[in-house]
């Protein structure tokens, strides 16, 4: 998941680069949302690990 995001967001910087800034924006706001998705989903299993007793590994 934070691949995809740092993918889009790259694309994102190439295609403001060359011009398309509606492209960019789009790109852009799509890896936002997926690195947003994928904090959330970090968080959610470092509590379930806690709750287990668990040590993160």
């Amino acid at each position: 998941m934070l691949n995809a995001a740092i993918t889009l967001f790259i694309l994102a910087i190439i295609a403001g680069v060359l011009g398309f800034g509606g492209m960019a924006g789009g790109l852009a706001s799509i890896a936002q949302i997926c690195f947003f998705v994928f904090i959330v989903l970090f968080l959610l299993s470092a509590a379930s690990h806690a709750l287990r007793g668990k040590a993160p590994v």
